[in-house]
């Protein structure tokens, strides 16, 4: 999208966000993993308590280390301690409405369960069972009512959210409407509540200064004008350093702003058919591209080999992309790949909707900048200096927004690493 100006606002219906929906940990100097007491503001009822309550809550955690196998929680019985999964990967499963075994949901790094029946001393209608093994960390529902008798703002906190019924993370104002009536009813009056304080998206910005010797472009021009041939290099550095920008910037970067609904786990650490059509259940509307690092795609490509189910194939750009479900997977070497050498590799895979017609994921450049050589991408001289080289001042003006929470959607901890032998 050409902006006029340097800033996009996206205007959203109000909304309540707590974060990432994770409790992060970290790992002491004794090797014990600890909770980071700040992010326990991702629990609604203690978004607004006092540091010192927080710490108390994150020094009450207990470590224990999970087998493959071993039950972290039972089905049907009661919550008495808040799970955090520190390291590994859980599945949470229940019986079905004919009996049969449903997997619920897959559990990573820093997901935890369950606040609502943890307060209220409620049992649970699933059980969790680690897949691999899991170092989890626990809080006692005594710690927390022990705090509570002695802090009245928790006590508050607490009864409100037993009352609601659920937290209040990720839910729009409604709209009031009818349907399917008879005769002449009194018609509901409604508004859109948007969000009072809109987030305005400035676009963001990479420089680099290239100096050339002027002796360089006056006799080694013969055959290749040696500025331009620089210049394109350098402008294709600028490109890379945006894409990775539009990934991964800490402030309006895609993998910072997908909502906690909008992250999946995959079942068995590498990307199945199964973990990619979760993924397009999170954005069924119109979904335009996956997004993955190409170790991620070459590893999709060996799990649908060994099921049989080879992906087709469509040319796009001049190049043939692999596709699932009809949707392409476009590979980007900017989705970090997690490990080492020594160790398997992790990394992320993104699907989004793109477009503003579409609410969807959207790109933001400037309409027109001085000097401007490809679009948001000016050069210009800055004259020579006393040591007779020439600067020339390359800029980059770029952002991305995502319109609506279900514009994109991500397949968290994917591994890479995992191959197969064929008899």
């Amino acid at each position: 999208m050409d902006l006029e100006a340097g800033v996009y606002r996206v205007n959203r219906r109000r909304g309540f966000i707590l974060g990432d929906g994770l409790i992060s940990t970290y790992v002491d100097g004794g090797g014990a993993s600890r909770v980071i007491a700040e992010d326990l503001r991702e629990l609604s009822f203690l978004r607004d308590q006092e540091s010192p309550l927080l710490t108390a809550l994150a020094g009450g955690f207990v470590q224990r280390e999970v087998a493959p196998g071993e039950l972290i929680a039972a089905v049907g019985a009661p919550v008495e301690a808040l799970h955090i999964i520190a390291f590994g990967r859980a599945e949470k499963r229940a019986t079905g409405q004919y009996g049969e075994d449903a997997l619920l949901a897959v559990l990573g790094d820093g997901d935890f369960f369950d606040a609502g029946a943890w307060v209220r001393g409620e049992a649970v209608p699933y059980q969790v069972k680690a897949v691999t093994p899991c170092t989890v960390l626990s809080l006692d529902r005594r710690v927390l009512t022990e705090l509570a008798d002695r802090e009245p703002a928790l006590r508050a906190g607490l009864d409100a959210f037993a009352a609601d019924g659920q937290g209040p993370a990720d839910r729009e104002h409604p709209i009031s409407l009818t349907s399917g009536h008879n005769g002449e009813p009194q018609l509901p009056e409604t508004f859109v509540d948007y969000e009072e304080n809109p987030r305005e998206y400035e676009l963001s910005i990479a420089q680099t200064v290239l100096k050339v010797h002027t002796r360089v472009s006056d006799i080694y021009n013969s055959s290749i004008d040696q500025v331009q041939a620089q210049l394109r290099l350098t402008t294709e550095a600028l490109r890379e350093r945006q894409e990775w920008e539009m990934l991964n910037n800490p402030g309006y970067g895609l993998l910072h702003n997908i909502v906690p609904g909008q992250r999946v786990h995959t079942r068995t650490g590498a990307p199945t058919p199964d973990d990619m059509d979760e993924l397009l259940t999170r954005v069924w509307k119109q979904p335009a591209f996956f997004l993955a690092h190409p170790r991620a795609i070459a590893a999709f490509g060996r799990e649908c080999t060994r099921r049989g189910v080879p992906p087709q194939i469509v040319e796009l750009f001049g190049s043939p992309f692999m596709t699932w479900r009809g949707v392409p997977l476009l590979p980007s070497d900017k989705l970090d790949l997690k490990g080492s050498d020594s160790a398997p590799g992790t990394t992320n895979i993104l699907l989004m909707r793109v477009g503003e017609a579409q609410q969807g994921v959207v790109g933001l450049r400037p309409a027109k900048v001085p000097d401007e050589v490809e679009p948001g991408l000016s050069v210009r001289a800055m004259g020579v200096d006393r040591q007779a080289i020439t600067s020339y001042l390359a800029t980059c003006y770029f952002s991305t927004a995502a319109l609506v929470d279900d514009a994109i959607a991500v397949l968290q901890n994917v591994e890479v690493s995992n191959y197969h032998d064929y008899s």
